[in-house]
């Protein structure tokens, strides 16, 4: 059973910076896509990015050009670097694996999720 593991939330003022960070174990992510969902109080998860095997990433349009999604095969790992946080972006973040189809991320593999507090 795959195992991802999440790190690097935490309580931020708005317009500062956080870098995720995502292990995964009893698997290898060099051949599968990896992703970000979050989900607010009240609110239903929602993608924030996700990045193919080949690179190919896609990001939801509330973050693109805030927020970077990045894989280090070698180390298992995936990261989502957040600037310029706002409020809004206050959430539970999931880190994922799962194929890629077309345009389409799937992941069926889920962390237990990272707290990210951002306030004003």
């Amino acid at each position: 059973q795959v195992q991802l593991v999440e790190s690097g939330g935490g309580l931020v003022q708005e317009g500062g910076s956080l870098r995720l960070s995502c292990t995964a174990s009893r698997t290898t992510i060099s051949s599968t896509a990896l992703g970000w969902h979050r989900q607010a109080p009240g609110k239903q998860r929602e993608l924030v990015a996700a990045i193919s095997s080949s690179g190919y990433t896609k990001y939801a349009d509330s973050v693109k050009g805030r927020f970077t999604i990045s894989r280090d095969n070698a180390k298992n790992t995936v990261y989502l670097q957040m600037n310029s946080l706002k409020p809004q972006d206050t959430a539970v973040y999931y880190c994922n694996t799962g194929p890629y189809r077309g345009t389409d991320y799937y992941p069926n593999f889920w962390g237990q999720g990272t707290q990210v507090t951002v306030f004003s």
